[in-house]
């Protein structure tokens, strides 16, 4: 069955001399892994630039119930990135949210709302000029609302700590070791409020700024199995400098 939708790439890997294996979060089906031919002229209508991490695309894929590899048969640009390519800054941020997604999406089935929110995302970077160092921090926040596990901010009171097993705020320290102290649940429970258009106003130093994503990947660890060290990270850290 020819399936068109849009997809997002999540990462590629080339296979023999002649194909790519490419991840891709599409809207009509979920996650996907596509075979995709390598092009042998200039001229071809798949070109190898467009399967670059978070790229957006218009795809055509021949889609078979029980087949791991599906068959990729066309594809054209949805979006022509303006700055993200030519910025090192966006650029470490969206190679890290494509290796984040690649992983916190093994198994994700359709989901337009999600699709939307990480296209939207992704399109808002490529267009704001300043303004965008905490774009990491707000995406990860946010995207815990469409996987199961943003917290409920209401229960919140001053002095609490922040269970990360649970994604509860509480008053009772929980018996094991993965929870934040009252100075850090405040903290979170202030950031997890941002969204793209005031997350400016959040001004945080380069060592806020990373000890704060170690905990959002810490808390994703714990509620996504077998979820990885990112090693996109380490670049994206040595990037934001105050």
């Amino acid at each position: 069955m020819l399936v068109k939708t849009e997809a997002i790439v999540l990462h590629s890997l080339k296979y023999g001399e002649t194909r790519l294996i490419v991840d891709l979060y599409t809207r009509e089906t979920g996650r996907l892994s596509c075979i995709v031919p390598l092009p042998k002229t200039p001229r071809s209508r798949l070109k190898k630039q467009f399967f670059q991490p978070m790229t957006l695309l218009e795809v055509e894929i021949d889609l078979r119930q029980r087949v791991q590899l599906q068959k990729l048969k066309d594809a054209r640009l949805l979006v022509a990135w303006t700055s993200i390519p030519f910025s090192p800054e966006k650029l470490a941020l969206s190679l890290f949210v494509a290796e984040f997604l690649y992983h916190a999406l093994r198994s994700e089935q359709r989901d337009e709302p999600l699709f939307t929110y990480i296209s939207d995302a992704i399109q808002w970077l490529d267009t704001v000029e300043i303004g965008f160092a905490n774009f990491h921090l707000t995406f990860l926040m946010r995207m815990s609302r469409f996987l199961g596990f943003y917290p409920n901010l209401d229960d919140y009171v001053d002095g609490c700590v922040f269970d990360l097993r649970a994604a509860t705020f509480s008053l009772l320290t929980p018996t094991h070791r993965d929870f934040l102290q009252p100075d850090d649940a405040r903290r979170i429970h202030t950031l997890m409020r941002m969204d793209f258009p005031t997350m400016h106003l959040y001004r945080l130093s380069r060592v806020d700024r990373n000890r704060i994503v170690d905990v959002l990947l810490r808390y994703y660890s714990l509620h996504i199995p077998q979820f990885p060290e990112l090693k996109s990270l380490s670049v994206l850290q040595e990037l934001w400098a105050d």
